[in-house]
């Protein structure tokens, strides 16, 4: 299985002859090496409905018909646009033919804005426990530090972890590498930070407060195989 990051928290996974896209934010997305017309997901997850993070799925998934997996409101808002989706919901899991996804809960928010300057509910936030080929990743999403991470950690054990950093809209540094240590996660990647000014952060520093876990720092376009 290969893992790529794309900047923000944008990650890619192939594996089983597929290709799994989590949130898709590449249009507006300085740090990313994307390009929305290069990119043929088969598989798109979201963790939640900001900008951010729904970010290109509309097009992308009309134009490689890709199946998108989100919470029930967010999936059964992006049905009515013509998409292709399965609804889930918090503490849910579903076996899929290239993979298993479970959905964690996150502390965030969540809601797309409008044109006309109102905001659409978009069902709870959520973190992604994604397993296949007897590895299993956790993606965060947007989240506060909370200690029912240990939780997460104990009952599925992580291999590979992507955690925000950025403090403001999310977790810090600080608080991240106290989720690290709770998910007991073996590699743990910084994501969500420094794309924007007030998410600012060095990630050198992030790992440099890890005890227990291997921090690896991915630049957009990088990868690890699991």
């Amino acid at each position: 299985m290969k893992v790529t990051y794309h900047g923000h928290s944008v990650v890619k996974i192939e594996t089983n002859g597929k290709v799994i896209l989590i949130d898709p934010f590449i249009t507006g997305n300085g740090l990313t090496d994307l390009k929305v017309e290069e990119i043929k997901p088969d598989v798109i997850l979201i963790t939640h409905g900001h900008g951010d993070h729904v970010g290109d799925t509309v097009q992308l998934a009309k134009a490689n018909n890709s199946l998108v997996i989100a919470n029930d409101e967010l999936s059964t808002y992006l049905s009515w646009q013509g998409l292709r989706v399965h609804g889930m919901h918090i503490g849910g899991s579903y076996q899929f033919d290239f993979g298993k996804v479970k959905l964690t809960q996150a502390f965030h928010g969540t809601g797309l804005q409008t044109g006309n300057k109102e905001i659409v509910y978009c069902g709870m936030p959520a973190g992604i426990l994604f397993t296949a080929e007897g590895k299993t990743i956790y993606h965060a999403g947007d989240t506060a530090l909370f200690s029912d991470m240990k939780l997460i950690g104990e009952r599925h054990p992580i291999d590979l972890a992507f955690l925000p950093i950025g403090d403001n809209y999310t977790m810090g540094p600080e608080d991240a590498a106290y989720a690290a240590k709770l998910l007991g996660a073996k590699t743990v990647v910084p994501m969500h930070y420094n794309t924007f000014p007030v998410i600012q952060q060095d990630p050198e520093e992030f790992v440099k407060l890890l005890e227990h876990n291997n921090g690896k720092i991915l630049n957009p376009g990088e990868e690890i195989e699991l």
